[in-house]
């Protein structure tokens, strides 16, 4: 089946701690896959990384570790026990080993896991494609494709036929049949699946070994036959025009066909999103403390700084400028904060679309609209490129977010559709080809820099789009050109820990003294 991006599933969530989704959220995910894989019964886990990868070097230091425990135990990726995770594991009697080895790995954020009890060892390849999403490869050594966004029944058999026979025989159901008929994967739209009668006949068959499910662990499901009426900025352009239909009404309309939900529950959906970040940013103001970490609380000092008319007075964007600064300060302590598009770059968005509101006085409602048309931005981005640093740099990441930004500032100005279309384009052209380099393998610095430089770019922007600046090259080219550039970055500059500012003199330093501390 296609998977299409979700607002709420690829672009604007997951609700997590930590600081990096890629490596806390999406590991999380993968752990809670591994989990009912094994029908929650764990004893021992073997977690093994390429050497040439990303995550051999930065699964501690960026909450891959975290991730995983949380993930194995259960939990969300906002529960508040994570950051001590490591001892619950370890409490439930769980014995979690790492190991680097060559897994020939194809993609730099690959996770090769043995998971074994007394009756049973399996095996389970995922990676991490950005954003905390999620794709598992493998499983016992059989190609699979699971994404986390269907409830996916797993049946472990000698012989298909009759299992086959049964499933057409009952109702039509989609399945697929892999590694020379021994693994039935059956992908279905219900958490009733299968039903009791099903289940009795399948499990009275002296062909079926076993029979597992997993749950999804996306917010947004998916379905059969699911369709979207456009899922890049051309393609909606052309949709678009004889309608002319608003970029909000637009972006409901995308959201709506791909999740099966209405405009009320996306609505409801994305105002929870906007106070949970009002919240973040409040609880960043009032300052925040965490041990393993790089920068203290800034934020802070801003903020008095600006109340004393002590800063050089620039209107929305020093509130910008201290919004995002505050979001960053509590996913780096491991508050809660919303992946938008990423962890490492949380701030640009919100900070953005927040701080220019609270400035001009606008109500929740218009921040609501103005970060569901950045989503829909975020769509065109997730079709046609990667929000991953770690496959195409920092540009991905934080470029994205103040794309999106920049799109949801036109809107709050009441600009037209293609006026936020023009901002988008503008802000990606700008900062096409970033590395990712974080300074002492914490994602801290540059990233809070980059999350600024792209907030207050996209308001930049976004008034050159209202006075009509040309944009000149359409966002759907700029936004291939990012990921073709993004993929040229030498490995090393994508977020392995290996060169940039994270391999200068003073940055291993500061490493080593952090590590010290742990």
């Amino acid at each position: 089946m296609e998977s299409l991006p979700s607002i709420f599933n690829d672009v604007i969530g997951p609700v997590m701690r930590g600081p990096s989704s890629s490596h806390c959220a999406a590991s999380l995910r993968i752990g809670r896959l591994c989990r009912d894989l094994v029908e929650n019964n764990i004893t021992n886990i073997l977690v093994e990384f390429d050497p040439n990868g990303s995550l051999a070097d930065t699964h501690t230091g960026q909450g891959s570790d975290m991730g995983l425990f949380g993930g194995f135990l259960g939990w969300e990726a906002d529960d508040e026990r994570l950051p001590s995770s490591d001892q619950h594991i370890s409490e439930v009697g769980i014995k979690v080993q790492f190991g680097i080895r060559d897994l020939n790995a194809k993609h730099l954020n690959t996770y090769h896991i043995t998971l074994s009890n007394r009756r049973e060892t399996r095996t389970v390849t995922a990676i991490s494609t950005g954003g905390g999403m999620i794709e598992v490869i493998a499983i016992d050594g059989i190609e699979v494709s699971i994404l986390g966004d269907f409830y996916e029944t797993l049946i472990y058999c000698k012989r298909t036929d009759r299992i086959l026979e049964l499933l057409n025989s009952e109702m039509s159901y989609d399945y697929l049949i892999v590694h020379d008929g021994n693994l039935v994967l059956i992908e279905i739209k219900a958490q009733s699946f299968p039903s009791e009668i099903l289940q009795a006949q399948l499990n009275s068959m002296e062909d079926v070994i076993s029979i597992r499910k997993l749950r999804p662990v996306l917010p947004v499901l998916s379905r059969k036959g699911i369709k979207v009426p456009f899922s890049t900025c051309n393609e909606m352009l052309d949709y678009n025009e004889d309608k002319n239909l608003s970029l909000l009404e637009l972006a409901i309309l995308y959201e709506s066909e791909r999740g099966n939900i209405s405009q009320e529950e996306i609505y409801e959906k994305m105002r929870k999103i906007v106070r949970i970040l009002k919240d973040s940013i409040k609880n960043g103001l009032q300052g925040t403390q965490y041990a393993d970490r790089l920068l203290g609380s800034q934020s802070v000092n801003f903020r008095n700084q600006l109340q004393n008319k002590r800063l050089i007075e620039t209107g929305a964007l020093n509130i910008v400028v201290m919004y995002v600064s505050a979001l960053m300060e509590v996913k780096s302590s491991m508050g809660v904060i919303v992946a938008a598009p990423t962890a490492g770059s949380c701030g640009a968005l919100p900070g953005a679309v927040i701080g220019t509101a609270d400035f001009l006085g606008v109500s929740e409602d218009e921040i609501i609209k103005a970060m569901l048309v950045a989503g829909i931005i975020g769509i065109f981005i997730a079709t046609q490129s990667t929000f991953a640093g770690e496959v195409a740099g920092c540009g991905v990441e934080y470029g994205s977010g103040g794309s999106m930004a920049a799109a949801g500032l036109v809107y709050l100005a009441k600009g037209s559709l293609a006026q936020s279309v023009a901002a988008a384009s503008l802000v990606l052209q700008s900062t096409l080809g970033t590395t990712c380099t974080p300074i002492a393998n914490r994602v801290e610095a540059p990233c809070l820099g980059n999350n600024v430089m792209a907030a207050t770019i996209a308001i930049s922007f976004a008034n050159m789009a209202l006075a009509g600046y040309d944009e000149l090259i359409p966002l759907d080219e700029v936004i291939e050109t990012m990921y073709v550039i993004g993929k040229g970055i030498p490995h090393e500059f994508k977020c392995t820990n290996i060169g940039g500012l994270c391999a200068t003199r003073t940055a291993k330093i500061l490493e080593a003294k952090l590590n010290t501390k742990q």
